[in-house]
């Protein structure tokens, strides 16, 4: 990554998992703080966090550390990074334990709406 950087974590039922992030910590392998998203429809929309990164050099520390979280439902959980640089966001899930960068959506199907 270079110089500044977004990141939004999507996940439901998240809300003591994400908790510890939104406050600073120097013991943890990368520095900032997650704010929470605040959605209109309240529950309905699930639960959203953001940072914005000023200085992140790697995503490697802060991928590792959302992994190793304990999430109730990792199947929800999804990473949105957007690097300055970027065209768009990167997405990131959970796949068989591991945080993956999704190219193609997995479990996408288009539906006719007429």
């Amino acid at each position: 990554m270079s110089r500044i950087a977004e990141v939004i974590v999507l996940a439901l039922d998240a809300h003591e998992v994400m908790e510890p992030l939104t406050r600073d910590d120097a013991a943890r392998s990368w520095h900032g703080r997650f704010v929470p998203i605040h959605s209109q429809w309240g529950a309905s929309f699930g639960a959203g966090w953001a940072v914005e990164f000023g200085r992140m050099r790697s995503r490697t520390g802060l991928l590792a550390h959302l992994e190793s979280l304990p999430w109730p439902r990792p199947e929800s959980v999804q990473v949105l990074i957007h690097d300055e640089e970027d065209h768009c966001f990167g997405l990131w899930m959970i796949h068989d334990g591991k945080l993956v960068e999704v190219e193609v959506l997995p479990r996408v199907e288009e539906h006719d709406d007429r």
